[in-house]
């Protein structure tokens, strides 16, 4: 059952809930320290005193408000500092139905963790005054390429079983190293799991749950463009398939070995991965839709000079 909140969407920002478990504390803020231990105490209690969280029905949580057990609070989520991608968001096509655009490198589909304004979900829902624009899917913030929205809220779950049901043909392009050993076209089937690292996958022993059709656009004898179609879309896919095949794509700051966290963004080097093409029969009206993005890989020419 959807929980409709009790906040707008904010500067394209929608809020964000938390659970009050069906747990016993002596109150509110007591419960928010415990869950937030690597927050700022003094931010929680600046942020209750203003009267910046909300329950249910919009009435203000206080400093000394008890905890109520099998409720939600709603809030805004704030992030300090936020580093401006100096990029723009180009729209590739509009109706009153979806929004196709081509998102930059460096630019996270949606607000999580360092990333709030500077989403590309944010960034459009500003630059087009409408709050109910939501992503049927998502592109990694490393990835370019095609990204596409619906602007109609009733209609999302219809587009996002699409995805559910892969009934949407997907390209990639990509740079890695060139291989003489390896004949193409190819299929790489596998097993996919989280690692033991944050945010890394890897391959395992198992019953393949992933699938990626690839193959060799050119080559210089030293990096490759290749033609990337994943059949399943497991989280990272086509960044685990290309390395297990000791290609791995260039830039990767995840594979084959996870980098050092940036402390600084220079927005240079870009991981060598563009969403080039999505097609599929619009559900809603039955027409054919094909986005294509307009971007070119850096590395691309370098192969075909």
């Amino acid at each position: 059952m959807s929980v409709h909140p009790p906040l707008p969407v904010k500067d394209g920002v929608a809020p964000s809930r938390i659970y009050l478990p069906r747990e016993t504390w002596p109150d509110l803020l007591s419960f928010l320290l415990n869950k937030f231990p690597h927050m700022d105490p003094d931010m929680i209690r600046k942020r209750l005193r203003k009267g910046d969280m909300v329950d249910a029905q919009g009435k203000a949580f206080m400093l000394d408000s008890p905890f109520t057990p099998d409720a939600w609070l709603w809030y805004y989520r704030e992030v300090p500092v936020e580093t401006v991608v100096p990029f723009d968001i180009d729209i590739l096509y509009q109706d009153e139905l979806l929004i196709a655009i081509d998102k930059p490198h460096f630019m996270a589909s949606i607000p999580g963790g360092r990333h709030l304004h500077q989403t590309a979900l944010v960034r459009l829902r500003d630059q087009l005054g409408n709050p109910h624009i939501n992503p049927i899917h998502r592109l990694d913030r490393d990835t370019a390429g095609v990204l596409v929205f619906c602007a109609d809220r009733n209609q999302r779950g219809v587009y996002q079983t699409l995805f559910q049901t892969r009934s949407v043909h997907k390209i990639y392009e990509a740079v890695a190293p060139w291989r003489a050993g390896l004949t193409f076209p190819l299929s790489r089937e596998s097993l996919i799991r989280r690692s033991g690292q944050v945010f890394v996958m890897h391959e395992i022993d198992g019953p393949p749950n992933s699938c990626t059709h690839i193959d060799l656009l050119a080559h210089n004898d030293t990096h490759g463009h290749y033609r990337l179609e994943p059949v399943t879309g497991k989280k990272h896919q086509l960044r685990v398939h290309m390395n297990a095949l000791g290609i791995p794509i260039c830039n990767d700051e995840y594979y084959p070995k996870l980098k050092p966290l940036r402390t600084d963004e220079t927005f240079t080097d870009p991981l060598q991965l563009l969403a080039r093409s999505m097609q599929f029969t619009d559900p809603v009206t039955g027409v054919e839709r094909y986005f294509e993005s307009r971007r070119q890989l850096q590395m691309a020419a370098q192969i075909r000079d």
